[in-house]
């Protein structure tokens, strides 16, 4: 397999959408390489170091226009390189940008959808809901860091979002699991899309699974993250659940 492409893209300019939310625009001459109809798939932000392969981060494109792409970062107290990148960065400054990989939406021919996950999928959460039927029903529970942290979201009307907040992500790791267990459970078949932390993840993964017994083929679930765990660390932990489950 060819590793996908990689570009120099332009910081056009950036701003902060929520208070642990910033956006960044990135645009150029090379931005005409990456495909149309790429929001919700994820690129790879390409960082040099010394002496050492460069070190690759994960992001969704959130918005794409003709001449742009949006990249919302997530904005902990201990960033990690890409946030402080992303915090630190100028207009005109240039960053190496891989990708595009492919997009996961839910799948929709579901009689009615759930939605869940943290700030780091509330990007790929957000093309999810625009995408939707207008007359999709179902629910969305969005954790984030505080209450200033809840985003407005086009979004179809029968989908109920649910904002949780947990100021200390990762910590806490039964507190989507709650909001998803109390959830009236309407009749008909039902699609699942699931993005968080790795050990939410796994607990969320049980319940859908074992007890709802979802279908394969309406079930995404993916760990973006895993608490006290850089990227490279936790692909490994990935790879792990991967073969374990397998």
């Amino acid at each position: 397999m060819s590793k996908p492409q990689s570009r120099e893209l332009v910081v056009i300019k950036k701003a902060y959408i929520t208070p642990h939310m910033l956006r960044v625009t990135l645009g150029g001459d090379e931005i005409n390489t990456i495909p149309e109809d790429q929001e919700s798939g994820y690129v790879k932000l390409i960082f040099p170091t010394e002496n050492q392969k460069p070190l690759f981060r994960t992001y969704t494109i959130r918005h794409q226009r003709e001449d742009e792409i949006d990249i919302d970062f997530v904005l902990h107290e201990d960033g990690g390189p890409a946030s402080t990148w992303a915090k630190q960065s100028h207009p005109n400054d240039r960053i190496l940008v891989g990708g595009p990989g492919p997009k996961k939406l839910i799948e929709e021919s579901a009689q009615w959808q759930i939605i869940v996950g943290d700030m780091t999928a509330l990007p790929a959460i957000s093309v999810n809901l625009e995408k939707l039927p207008h007359d999709a029903k179902g629910y969305a529970i969005l954790e984030v860091i505080s209450e200033d942290d809840i985003q407005p979201l086009k979004h179809p009307e029968g989908i109920e979002l649910k904002w949780v907040i947990n100021p200390h992500p990762g910590e806490n790791n039964s507190l989507l699991l709650e909001v998803v267990k109390s959830l009236s459970w309407p009749k008909g078949s039902v699609s699942v899309w699931v993005a968080c932390e790795f050990t939410n993840m796994k607990a969320l993964r049980s319940f859908f699974k074992v007890e709802k017994e979802i279908e394969k083929d309406k079930f995404y679930i993916s760990s973006y993250w895993k608490f006290g765990s850089n990227e490279d660390q936790h692909k490994v932990v990935k790879r792990v659940d991967l073969e374990e489950t397998a």
